[in-house]
């Protein structure tokens, strides 16, 4: 891998994302059809720099704002949802270093990430009795060291990744995040993720069989649920990112296809298909979808970015519950632009050479990672009743 470049600022990651995201665009249908896995696009995010961009400052990095961040990812996912999502765990996990990693630990991962190191993600477990519900075992050795054990699925990121973060629970039942190289003994991962969209996000299995881990990569994950704080605000924001930009890139394709291809419906009276009045009627109508979404996620964005400034109980509840109604607004918008693409594009536009429908599989596939029910329920305790959403991390 080649040297990452280090990112000046803000206009500098948003301009290198910009230009990534155009080049990005150009084969992600094909990418989608041929399950063709993006290991040279993601070797360019980390040579570009922008999966460094929230290093702090004082360790080196450009430490942008959150609206930067999330801005990043809507464009990338109007281009690649699949690709806009493999770093999403890797920014979550630079959060956690930031927030409990003690100064060598952060010394040296900040530096790794500045080198274009990724972080992958070992966290989610299928068959247990809910998502909190974490198995994978994190046990101390008589010198200090740990040993890990168990079986994580949907690890998105961790077949690119140079470090995978382990979220697991120690000999007392408390939640930690311990940082593992890729190719660590006894660590496998599975390239076994089936997904109907996302395909390209390789979010498969990693096995975990008496893992060795030093002390030094171990991170107390549980101390960051004891006070205010903005782990789930961070996390969210950026999935409401990605939706947002499936929204916009569905829409982009849908205005494109009706201007160069599809035909006027004949009673119409029109020689074109983008004249029809009952057309532009429903172009307006999604064009409000993904307007509304995309202002509610900068709203969110400065929501965190805000009590990022001034931590205290007060302000990171404003900013989950802003990131809740950004979150809700944008994948109700990806669903529905996703699937009216072919409403207002006709016949068409459903032949699966065309790859149009990776946009209404990528949207309803993200839309899973967490119920929006369970959000407008916080969002209508905290307006009703003054009720804070709770600190799970989620929200």
């Amino acid at each position: 891998m080649s040297a990452a470049t280090v990112i000046a600022g803000d206009a500098e990651a948003l301009a290198v994302a910009a230009e990534l995201a155009a080049d990005f665009r150009k084969e992600a249908a094909e990418r989608d059809a041929r399950r063709r896995l993006p290991h040279a696009e993601v070797a360019r995010l980390s040579e570009s720099g922008l999966l460094a961009v929230t290093v702090p400052a004082e360790f080196g990095g450009p430490d942008v704002g959150a609206e930067t961040l999330a801005e990043i990812f809507r464009l990338l996912a109007a281009a690649d949802a699949s690709l806009a999502q493999i770093p999403q765990s890797h920014f979550v996990y630079v959060n956690v270093l930031r927030r409990q990693g003690s100064v060598r630990q952060q010394e040296f991962f900040f530096g790794e990430v500045l080198r274009g190191k990724r972080f992958g993600n070992a966290q989610s477990e299928a068959g247990t009795k809910h998502v909190q519900d974490i198995r994978t075992r994190l046990a101390r050795r008589p010198d200090g060291s740990y040993v890990l054990d168990g079986v994580k699925h949907y690890s998105t990121g961790a077949l690119f990744a140079d470090w995978i973060p382990v979220l697991a629970r120690a000999d007392d039942d408390n939640l930690h995040v311990a940082y593992i190289p890729r190719d660590a003994p006894g660590l496998t991962v599975v390239d076994d993720w089936d997904g109907m969209g996302q395909r390209t996000t390789a979010s498969g299995t990693v096995r975990l069989e008496s893992v060795r881990v030093p002390a030094d990569r171990v991170v107390p994950h549980h101390l960051t649920f004891r006070g205010p704080q903005l782990h789930g605000s961070h996390a969210q924001l950026l999935h409401a990112a990605i939706d947002a930009g499936i929204a916009s890139g569905a829409l982009a394709e849908a205005v494109e296809f009706v201007r160069t291809k599809s035909r006027p419906w004949f009673e119409s009276g029109f020689d074109t298909a983008a004249q029809d009045p009952l057309l532009i009627q429903r172009f307006g109508e999604l064009a409000i979808r993904v307007r509304a979404a995309e202002a509610l996620l900068r709203e969110a964005a400065r929501a965190v970015d805000t009590a990022q400034a001034g931590l205290t109980d007060d302000s990171a509840a404003e900013a989950s519950i802003a990131v809740a109604a950004a979150k809700v607004t944008a994948a109700e918008a990806a669903v529905e632009v996703g699937s009216a693409l072919f409403e207002v594009a006709g016949t068409r536009s459903a032949l699966d050479s065309l790859g149009m429908h990776r946009h209404w599989r990528d949207a309803r596939t993200h839309t899973l990672h967490d119920p929006a029910r369970w959000k407008i329920q916080h969002i209508g305790r905290y307006v009703l009743n003054g009720t804070r959403p709770p600190r799970h991390g989620l929200l």
